[in-house]
């Protein structure tokens, strides 16, 4: 998906498809989301084979949707590549549970991913970020988008308790949730790619569990931590830790490093914008949130109207599914200076790239720590980045992001 949008043009609403994967892979959803802010802002889309769905981009009703489970309801399925189908895990995967339930096992494992709990975690962080950029400083050519694929797991694997072994294969599964029309995680069909990699994560959790369980005692890690959640007054059956620690699994990789690679990217476009934040590193942490705004990884979220409700000047009648577009909702006028200009002084940045309300992203505080100390690093480095071939982005509804991001680095020889 292009992040820089073209030219305004005229949109036929009536024709757009936000179901097409090429308007994501190739395309510019930017111009169509603009005029869906100013002409619909409740959008109606039926697809080829029935299904249907409705479309919020305005911030404050992307807000709405997503800040109200009592109207729209996470428990039917979240994400728009199960649309149609119901949840099969609505009730046990923390993602797919409404409060109050899903406040009692979310303050539970939030408890070790807040900015205090993570703040311990730095210097394992920052050593990981220099391993990892270490090898873009010889003046080749450095592939960051596909290289960035492991660098969360290169951060979190150990937090979580999963050995390096691993990590290469729960990438690759992570991505083929998130992006199975992409020929780079594709295996088969798409239906088969998401049963595959589904099934392959949660199998891996439920035999991880099942090996901490003979082992006793406790490794201090997340996912140890997670035997130990209760839900009320009952612990959490193997099934739901299998479950929650594939979403865990999902919410540590996928966001971050297309966040990475597309913060770069209008870097590069912008060398002025590379240069101020160079010569002032307390731009840094405002460079993160521009960041997290401009690239909105998780493009959107899906909930399910609970009951006929208006909303976007029209009604979304009950158990409609609806799509709140988090790419279109950072873009927009309304709560944006000048929405689609890359800034890295911005000061009102009230992004929503994290989400909103009660499933507001458990990992938020580690993702921005590891995006803080990835571009300290980078900054303090790299004295200069250009291109070194096409970028090429991910194909995928869910997540905006990058699969290829050639660049060439030269090192940084002044402080």
């Amino acid at each position: 998906m292009r992040l820089t949008p073209g030219a305004a043009r005229a949109i036929d609403l009536d024709r757009v498809d936000l179901f097409d994967l090429d308007l994501y892979t190739s395309g510019d959803p930017h111009p169509i989301w603009d005029v869906m802010r100013a002409e619909a802002p409740l959008h109606h889309q039926v697809l080829p084979d029935g299904r249907e769905f409705w479309s919020v981009t305005r911030y404050d009703d992307v807000c709405a949707v997503l800040g109200d489970h009592r109207r729209f309801t996470s428990e039917r399925g979240t994400v728009v590549t199960h649309l149609g189908e119901d949840d099969v895990a609505a009730g046990k995967l923390m993602t797919s549970t409404d409060p109050p339930r899903h406040t009692q096992v979310r303050r539970a494992i939030g408890a070790r991913l807040t900015a205090r709990a993570v703040a311990s975690w730095q210097d394992r962080i920052r050593e990981a970020i220099v391993r990892f950029l270490e090898p873009a400083l010889d003046g080749t050519t450095f592939d960051l988008a596909e290289k960035a694929h492991r660098l969360p797991m290169i951060v979190a694997g150990p937090l979580l308790g999963i050995p390096e072994r691993d990590w290469d294969e729960l990438v690759q599964l992570t991505a083929m949730v998130t992006a199975p029309s992409d020929p780079h995680f594709k295996h088969g069909s798409e239906a088969a790619t998401l049963a595959i990699s589904h099934h392959e994560l949660v199998t891996y959790v439920t035999e991880w569990v099942k090996r901490r369980r003979a082992a006793g005692g406790e490794d201090g890690s997340l996912l140890d931590h997670l035997m130990t959640v209760r839900a009320g007054d009952a612990p959490l059956t193997d099934e739901e830790i299998a479950l929650d620690g594939y979403s865990i699994l999902l919410g540590a990789n996928v966001t971050t490093p297309h966040t990475v690679s597309g913060t770069v990217h209008a870097l590069i476009e912008r060398p002025e914008q590379f240069a101020k934040v160079q010569a002032d590193p307390s731009l840094v942490p405002s460079l993160v949130e521009e960041g997290l705004r401009w690239t909105s990884a998780a493009c959107n979220f899906m909930r399910y109207a609970v009951d006929d409700t208006e909303i976007g000047g029209g009604t979304i009648p009950a158990r409609g599914a609806v799509v709140a577009w988090i790419g279109s909702a950072n873009r927009d006028e309304s709560q944006f200076t000048d929405p689609h200009h890359f800034d890295v002084t911005r000061r009102e940045n009230r992004h929503v790239a994290f989400g909103f309300g009660p499933h507001y992203c458990i990992g938020g505080p580690l993702a921005r720590q590891t995006l803080r100390i990835f571009f300290e690093e980078l900054l303090a480095r790299f004295g200069s980045i250009e291109l070194d071939g096409e970028p090429q982005h991910l194909r995928s509804y869910f997540i905006a992001g990058m699969t290829h991001l050639p660049i060439v680095a030269q090192k940084r020889t002044t402080p």
